[in-house]
């Protein structure tokens, strides 16, 4: 069992009701021993089967009993792991939400999918069996000793000394199991982002003529998981083998001393009754634990990596959260007005602590709505910038202000509800057009979705589906083009009512055209807010009321379009470099 599942909430109330259940069921147990010898031990000596009558129905109550508590402890540690489950999810599912995609990127599409899916229900099933089995191994073969010992010490120091050796076998057989599964939960990761990869790519791959030679990395990628999956069964079985093996082998030596004491006179038939019934009893606990020690093993893997998800604390002074260290100051109010002021001073980001800067020292400052244009060269650190804005990265150094109150933390709540944001991939949920549009107004009504997609140039679209805005969409749902999905975000921030918009290369993917199409009715969306581009297109930037030109991580220049012209620096040669016909 791992320390971590100790850390959620309620496990100590659980663990301390399923240690009474298994009290009381270990002493069902013995009372079903006890009872089944005396009833065989008279049966033996000649006794009649009437007689036996209140013996018999001890047993079975004693038995019914043992079972009985077996399925409350069942249920308990079934609930537990469902609430605790579905708790873990939701807390997953905002820790994504609020690292936002950069950092999903980071881990691997793929990876996240099949931790909030597979990851999770794995989980489950782990707390699930973990609990109760731990609590078996700790209270029944204690109890069961104790009796024994006070029936025949004998019997007692045997079972005491054999006990070691299934345990220690099973450290190792744990030990061994552990490498395994980590392996094949590596290689998973990568079936499972390869898996997402390639469906994302297909219809490329597939307009290339790459399809059939790409269907040879699928299939390296899938017999390495099988070969991992393999190793990792072949020992599960042999453990589980051994582990049967070495038990068996402890009772036969428990059996083998009461037989022949018994044959020599040492020892009555009703004692050696009890204990040969109870020896069994007295493995199981440790047996069950082998046997579920590989089903929940990933279950385990599993709970850590999402533990080390919900835990990643972002490095960063702006990202601190001061008031876990200063006890209770509440956050300060912070507000997007029309002319509020916007400061950057000496920004900077490492995502690995000795590796290069993805930003240095970024300075400016910004005062009232308007529309800033992000240029640069590829790696320039444009994205970066726009994820800072945006709270899905939190900066290693440096500060921002707005109206002159410094900002602690940019994922914060009060924070991100002011941010629209427009990534180049949209996501697209499975559900109807009308809530995927609905996705920054969940309580919009139709009429504003209507308006929505008319003013995003969707209506068209709308139409010629069969069920209008009711069409499932994404995953599962009809398919839309890269144009499309990009509407959808458009339609989405005209719905949203909050102040700044974030654009992190809306159109790099899109074929000139669709481009231009878009760029009319982005343009309108511009108005009124606080609007933040980040692009390599440059014909965007007459559209710009101020430039920000990124270079090697730096803030090379900024200014207006005109202004940057006339300096004949680096945006005067990213322009004429790129030919874009903006001179």
């Amino acid at each position: 069992m791992g320390k971590d599942l100790l850390g959620y909430k309620g496990v100590k109330t659980v663990f301390f009701v399923v240690a009474v259940c298994t009290l009381a069921q270990s002493m069902a147990i013995i009372l079903q021993a006890k009872w089944l010898a005396e009833v065989i031990s008279a049966l033996f000596a000649g006794f009649s089967l009437q007689e036996q009558y209140s013996t018999m129905v001890l047993f079975l109550l004693a038995f019914l009993a043992r079972h009985a508590i077996g399925l409350l402890q069942q249920g308990i540690a079934q609930r537990f792991a469902e609430e605790t489950g579905t708790d873990l999810r939701k807390q997953l599912m905002d820790k994504l939400f609020h690292m936002g995609p950069r950092f999903v990127r980071s881990e691997g599409t793929g990876n996240v999918v099949t931790l909030v899916l597979d990851g999770i229900a794995k989980f489950r099933k782990y707390a699930e069996l973990t609990i109760p089995r731990m609590m078996g191994v700790a209270i029944t073969p204690a109890l069961i000793w104790l009796y024994v010992f006070y029936i025949d010490r004998l019997s007692a120091i045997i079972l005491l000394v054999t006990m070691p050796i299934l345990i220690v076998f099973l450290i190792l057989v744990g030990l061994a199991a552990r490498t395994q599964t980590q392996r094949q939960l590596h290689t998973y990761r990568i079936l499972s982002n390869h898996f997402v990869d390639s469906l994302r790519g297909l219809e490329t791959l597939k307009f290339l003529g790459q399809s059939r030679k790409h269907s040879e990395s699928i299939g390296e990628v899938s017999e390495s998981y099988r070969k991992a999956t393999m190793r990792t069964l072949r020992v599960a079985f042999l453990s589980s083998f051994a582990l049967d093996f070495f038990t068996m082998l402890s009772v036969a030596v428990v059996a083998v001393n009461l037989g022949l004491r018994l044959i020599n006179g040492n020892l009555e038939l009703l004692p050696s009754l009890t204990i040969l019934i109870l020896a069994p009893e007295y493995f199981l606990p440790v047996r069950m634990v082998g046997a579920d020690f590989h089903a929940t093993l990933d279950g385990k893997q599993a709970g850590e990596a999402i533990q080390e998800i919900i835990h990643d604390e972002p490095k960063s002074s702006i990202a601190k959260d001061k008031t876990n260290e200063e006890g209770s100051r509440p956050e300060p109010v912070l507000k997007w007005q029309d002319h509020s002021v916007l400061e950057l001073s000496g920004i900077g980001m490492r995502h690995d602590e000795n590796g290069p800067a993805s930003l240095s020292d970024v300075s400016f400052r910004l005062q009232g709505k308007g529309r800033v244009g992000i240029v640069g060269e590829s790696g320039a650190g444009k994205s970066t910038l726009i994820d800072i804005l945006g709270g899905f990265l939190a900066s290693t150094s440096g500060e921002i202000t707005l109206d002159g109150v410094t900002l602690e933390n940019t994922a914060s709540e009060t924070w991100r509800k002011n941010m629209t944001y427009i990534p180049q991939h949209p996501y697209l949920f499975s559900t109807t057009l009308e809530d995927n549009v609905r996705f920054y107004a969940p309580d919009a009504s139709r009429a504003e979705v209507k308006r929505a997609v008319e003013a995003a140039g969707l209506s068209d679209l709308a139409a010629s589906l069969p069920n209008g805005l009711d069409e499932l969409i994404g995953g599962g749902g009809r398919s839309l083009s890269g144009g499309q999905a990009q509407r959808v975000a458009i339609a989405r921030a005209f719905l949203s009512k909050r102040p700044v918009l974030l654009l992190d290369e809306p159109t790099a993917h899109l074929d000139i055209e669709t481009e231009y199409e878009l760029k009319e009715t982005l343009i309108s969306l511009f108005e009124d807010k606080w609007v933040f581009l980040a692009t390599h297109r440059l014909h965007w930037m007459t559209e710009m009321d101020f430039i920000l030109v990124m270079d090697q991580g730096r803030l090379a220049e900024s200014g207006t379009h005109e202004q940057l012209m006339a300096r004949k620096g680096v945006y005067y040669g990213l322009i004429t470099s790129q030919m874009e016909g903006v001179l």
